[in-house]
Formats: C-alpha cells, sequence, structure tokens
C-alpha cells in the first residue's frame, strides 16, 4: 500500500554522523518509529511498512494494563524515548529492565499512591554506594512516569522532584601540562589529534566523534543544533579554529573530505563505545586514573584555558556552547585550575597601574 493512502503517517529527516540524510517515519504525529523487529527504521517501500503501521494502531487502540509494565511498554513506544540518541537508549534499557524486575507487576492504582514514593526511594537508596548510578536509576523511572501522566495513563507522577544523592565536586580537576604530555606519550596519533580537537573547541565527546569534514571551512567549524538532546538549548556554534588545531586539520584533511574528521587506527569513523574503549586504554596506561581525571574535564579545561588567555565569558560560551551562566561556574569551580592564576593576572594589572 502507497504511504500516502496510510491516515496519519508522519515524517522527519534527519543528519547522520557521517553528513548523509535518513527520512524516518512515524505512525502518527508524535508516535512510534515505524521499524523493523530488529529496531531498523523502515521505508514505504519495504514490506514490513503497513505491518509495523497496522501494529502501531492496533496497540494504540488497546486500553493500558494494570500495572508498571504497561507504562514502560507506553514509553519504550513514545517519541521521548525513541528520539534519543543510541547510547543514552542503550543505558535507558538497562534501567528500564532493573525496574521491571523490581516493580513490573505493581498495579497503577499503588504506582500513584504516594506511599510509593516510599518504595521507590528504598529502591533508590539501595544503590547508594554508587550515587550516580542511584540517581540514573531514579531519573528513568521518574521519566516514565511523567511520560505516563503527560500521556493520561496514570494522574500522579509520585517520582517528581527526587532530589539527587550524587553531587560533583571536581573542583581542581584540570587536565594539567603534565597530564596532557603523559597522555600524548602512550597514545596513538589518532587519539593525539581527538585530545587536541578537545582543548581547542570545548566539546563533548559525542559531539567531536561526530564532526564532519563538511562542517570544517578551513578557518572555522559550525556545529548544527542536536535535536536529540532533549531539555538542552538547542543553538547554532560557530569556533574559529586556532593556529595549533589548523596546522593538525589541514595536515589530515584528505582529498576528498567527507563523513567525521575524527578516524581511528583504521582510518574508520570511531563508534562511541569504540573511542571509549581506545581512549580508556591510553588513558590507563598514562596512570592519569590516580589524578581522578575525566574525559569530560577537557571541557572545563578549554574553558580555563580561555579564561587564562584573557578571553572574556561570552567569548568563551560563544565557543564552547555553554552559557554565560555554566561558564562562571566552571571557572568558579576549578580554583585550582585556573582562579589561583587569574588572580594573580589581576594583580600584575593592579601594580602596573597604581603601583
Amino acid at each position: 500500500m502507497n504511504r500516502r493512502k496510510l491516515p496519519g503517517v508522519a515524517s522527519a529527516t534527519k543528519r547522520l554522523a557521517d553528513g548523509t540524510k535518513q527520512k524516518y517515519f512515524y505512525a502518527w504525529r508524535g508516535g512510534p518509529l515505524l521499524a523493523a523487529d530488529d529496531g531498523t527504521p523502515l521505508q514505504p517501500n519495504d514490506a514490513q511498512f503497513f505491518v509495523a503501521y497496522t501494529r502501531a494502531h492496533v496497540e494504540r487502540k488497546k486500553p493500558p494494563a494494570g500495572n508498571l509494565f504497561s507504562l514502560i511498554a507506553a514509553f519504550k513506544s513514545a517519541t521521548e524515548y525513541t528520539s534519543l540518541g543510541d547510547k543514552t537508549r542503550k543505558d535507558y534499557l538497562r534501567y528500564l529492565k532493573a525496574i521491571e524486575e523490581e516493580f513490573g507487576t505493581m498495579p497503577l492504582a499503588v504506582v500513584q499512591d504516594r506511599r510509593a514514593r516510599g518504595k521507590f526511594k528504598e529502591w533508590r537508596d539501595d544503590m547508594a554506594a554508587n550515587p550516580r548510578k542511584a540517581d540514573y536509576a531514579w531519573t528513568v523511572l521518574a521519566r516514565v512516569l511523567a511520560v505516563a501522566k503527560d500521556r493520561g495513563l496514570i494522574a500522579v507522577n509520585v517520582c517528581e522532584r527526587g532530589g539527587r544523592l550524587y553531587e560533583a565536586d571536581r573542583a581542581d580537576l584540570i587536565w594539567l601540562p603534565d597530564h596532557i604530555k603523559a597522555f600524548c606519550n602512550v597514545a596513538s596519533p589518532e587519539l593525539q589529534f581527538a585530545l587536541l580537537m578537545a582543548l581547542w573547541t570545548g566539546q563533548r565527546q559525542g559531539t567531536l566523534i561526530g564532526i564532519t569534514w563538511q562542517q570544517y571551512d578551513g578557518t572555522h567549524i559550525r556545529l548544527q543544533p542536536n535535536k536529540q538532546r532533549r531539555g538542552k538549548k538547542k543553538k547554532r556554534i560557530v569556533i574559529p579554529i586556532g593556529a595549533p588545531l589548523k596546522a593538525a586539520l589541514d595536515a589530515r584533511r584528505p582529498e576528498k573530505p567527507e563523513g567525521p574528521i575524527l578516524r581511528n587506527t583504521f582510518g574508520e569513523p570511531w563508534t562511541s563505545d569504540g573511542f571509549r574503549a581506545s581512549w580508556g586504554k591510553a588513558f590507563d596506561r598514562a596512570k592519569l586514573g590516580d589524578h581522578d581525571l575525566h574525559f569530560h574535564d577537557l571541557r572545563g579545561t578549554a574553558v580555563t584555558r580561555l579564561a587564562l588567555s584573557g578571553c572574556t565569558t561570552p567569548q568563551i560560551a560563544a565557543i564552547t556552547g555553554h552559557s554565560p551562566r555554566d561558564v562562571d561556574e566552571i571557572l568558579k569551580a576549578h580554583y585550582l585550575g585556573g582562579q589561583a592564576e587569574l588572580a594573580e593576572q589581576a594583580i600584575v594589572k593592579l601594580v602596573a597601574t597604581f603601583g
């Protein structure tokens, strides 16, 4: 059957990491993705397209079952879940399975009872030895209930405003010159290049491995809004390229510049898992774990380096994509990684003016 004869089918076009465009079809606007059993998106000319469309509408008409299993099933078919990035969906699945094992048979009447909040809190607190894991589990559960409430499946989300067990305190944890040197001494040229990109752009790991040659014009890298980062401000970022990074980019620029810039030792684009694994091995060889550093700390390092170079908060925010407020918070947090040096620079200027 022609897709045009199927009422309500919606579509969206997204740009993939390699720069190509992919069109996705949904059973209705805001409805589930029309996909094969293995999750592969279906196209109108695929034999299974009509089957997936029919199945989605049959499921839509079914009255919700009376337990938490049904809310999780509804969540998995909702755009709040299907529009997440691959890595985030993978992480969510792990916690959704844990929720099903613990509370799957809980009746909806109990799910909405205020006393259920205490049961959910006890479950979260059992993971308190790993507070980040506990907070993530609570976040996923609260998200399931929020979507269910929004869809009219339940009237109350007892997990709203649950608080956090983990409070990040990475006060002086930035990459110092000795850390960078130690990493470069053991890392492959490909990982050293990734480190250089991180230091000179201040971008997240996922953003870095997705930057394509088409986004680099010889003087700037242009980042488009990431529509998959729900809850984040969607804005375009234009990053001027400093001389060290430009030299490295131009030296690696292929005759036909297409696809992601960062590549592994085989010349293939990095996958998220592949990059983390390779980075982790080099990181361990450099013994940087002894300093409690993470890749994400390169973002704060970039902010601090820009500040030490005399950049203003708005200038830093324009490069890294942070809000000005977040830049100020990073500089406050990284006291030993920049604030002391900034204070010394201020005193030098004071002496030069009034001394």
